[in-house]
């Protein structure tokens, strides 16, 4: 499991503020006494002075802590494929960037997103800026991030040309979002040609920690309006996974966590407190066996509603 740091920097949907920095520092230095290790950024998150927020707070606990496990320490980022981001120097250097923030070399980068749906050919260049950064030795590994099977392909086949593999594949993958392995199949894609899949979102927002309900207090602005929407269509999952988690006497998140790993993904869920870095530790260390998992398969299959895809998802 890893740790996604979306929300630090985050305003408009997490509601960051640099108060909470002692705390995100806290859950850093938990989440990698714990063995999380791999801590997965981008170069969008965090917006106007807030640009690079969540890069440059990475770069400086790392730099701060001093505990066990430091030296199995992975930094993922994640670079934007901007509109006016045209060529492969233009990767390069938004990858030097996101080095210079973090202030240590980049172990993983990858590209948010494919950029198929709406100006496909912009991709190439992008990718061969990632293949360039591999090539200097500025990072460790490449992946990619909302490629779909097709263009997943592609991109394989573009590198592995020169020499250049793809470590890992970034997808919106919950029990509320089985989209990318049920209907995309990319588990068999990634399985083929050796890639790790990784779950970003997997825990839906928050809808999938048993904290929200019908009626209840909802978080504001862009989450409370989702939650609307998808909360009464999917009560039977919510049920089930409570069921679960009273035997398994487990919290509904560590639920949804396992079921992620049982599925052979890496799950990348956030934390902005300590408490929240200690339930997603919780999720490690035993496994849901395969009358749970297939419990928990039917019941999201079934459910009425589902998390809105990603509109950078290509296929």
């Amino acid at each position: 499991m890893g740790c996604g740091t979306w929300a630090w920097g985050n305003r408009l949907l997490w509601g960051y503020d640099p108060s909470m920095d002692q705390e995100l520092q806290a859950v850093f230095n938990r989440c990698v006494s714990g063995g999380v290790t791999l801590f997965d950024t981008g170069d969008s998150y965090g917006t106007g002075r807030l640009n690079g927020r969540s890069e440059s707070l990475l770069g400086q606990f790392a730099k701060d802590y001093a505990g066990s496990n430091q030296e199995r320490l992975c930094i993922a980022t994640k670079l934007a494929a901007y509109p006016w981001r045209l060529t492969r120097g233009a990767m390069v250097k938004a990858g030097k960037a996101s080095a210079e923030r973090l202030g240590r070399p980049v172990d993983l980068v990858q590209m948010h997103w494919s950029t198929a749906n709406y100006a496909p050919w912009q991709e190439n260049a992008l990718l061969d800026g990632l293949g360039d950064l591999y090539e200097q030795g500025l990072v460790k590994g490449v992946g990619l991030s909302n490629f779909g099977p097709k263009r997943l392909r592609l991109a394989h086949q573009r590198l592995a040309a020169r020499g250049v593999p793809i470590a890992t594949l970034q997808v919106q993958y919950s029990l509320l979002s089985t989209y990318p392995v049920t209907d995309l199949r990319l588990d068999k894609v990634c399985d083929e040609l050796g890639i790790r899949l990784i779950a970003y979102s997997p825990l839906g927002l928050g809808l999938l920690t048993g904290k929200y309900a019908v009626g209840g207090t909802l978080p504001k602005g862009l989450r409370g309006l989702v939650f609307r929407q998808l909360l009464p269509g999917i009560q039977p999952l919510l049920e089930g996974m409570n069921a679960i988690a009273t035997r398994r006497d487990k919290t509904p998140a560590q639920i949804a966590l396992n079921w992620c790993i049982c599925k052979g993904t890496i799950p990348i869920p956030g934390a902005k407190t300590v408490q929240q870095a200690e339930q997603n530790l919780g999720a490690l260390g035993w496994q849901l066996d395969e009358g749970e998992v297939a419990e928990l398969d039917r019941l999201a299959a079934r459910s009425d509603k589902k998390m809105v895809q990603n509109i950078f998802q290509s296929r």
